[in-house]
């Protein structure tokens, strides 16, 4: 197990190196389309400019793996709001997304590890919803315990109750096409890196799902 692990970390990080000179070449292509078209508000290549930096933040993450990560101070509300800004441009239009909660509280983060768990649970959820739908992210507190949490609901097609442990396991998964990894990782980051919690905080068939995060808060 440890030899396979050292494999699997030697590979993410050779992937992380292999994608930086090709990430690097496609800035500059941005940049001089930018200088030919004098194209500085053009949206199609501001969104082209988008999905680079969020290459740059895959294979940062993927050099992150094997390594103790630095979390910072960040406002929640914030990160997640920009993240949820990103991404729903990016599915379909019949899925509304929402925002709510304390913008206020503070927690340590590795963004780019972060940002991955934010991403794995609205593709799930994303998934669930079988044509128009909605995604509602909450982001709460509590002062007695220190705790930040954030709540990430759907209104897909729900998880059986007995499934809500076996989700986390690696290569379980209700897709024809999907390795099972992404709940496998979230909780990993989470647990590991954040020193943190996620769970399946409630779900019914046929109505939804929604994944709890507990956060350490540094909110004084």
């Amino acid at each position: 197990r440890s030899e396979q692990n050292q494999v699997w970390v030697g590979l993410a990080k050779e992937t992380a190196h292999q994608l930086g000179t090709p990430i690097s070449s496609l800035m500059a292509w941005i940049e001089l389309l930018k200088e030919k078209f004098n194209a500085e508000q053009d949206t199609l290549i501001l969104e082209m400019e988008n999905d680079i930096k969020r290459l740059e933040i895959v294979a940062d993450r993927f050099s992150k793996i094997g390594s103790k990560p630095q979390l910072v101070a960040h406002v929640v509300y914030d990160v997640v709001s920009e993240f949820v800004d990103y991404f729903k441009v990016r599915v379909s239009g019949k899925i509304s997304f929402v925002v709510s909660g304390n913008t206020g509280l503070i927690a340590g983060l590795n963004i780019p590890l972060f940002d991955w768990v934010i991403e794995n649970l609205l593709k799930n959820a994303v998934n669930a919803i079988d044509g128009a739908g909605s995604i509602r992210v909450d982001i709460s507190g509590n002062k007695a315990k220190d705790h930040v949490y954030i709540d990430i609901s759907d209104t897909g097609k729900g998880i059986p109750r007995s499934k809500f442990a076996t989700v986390f396991q690696p290569g379980y998964t209700t897709r024809k096409r999907g390795w099972g990894l992404g709940l496998s990782l979230t909780r990993r980051i989470i647990e590991n890196y954040h020193n943190g919690q996620i769970y399946v905080r409630e779900s019914e068939l046929g109505k939804g799902t929604t994944f709890r995060i507990i956060l350490k808060s540094l909110n004084k």
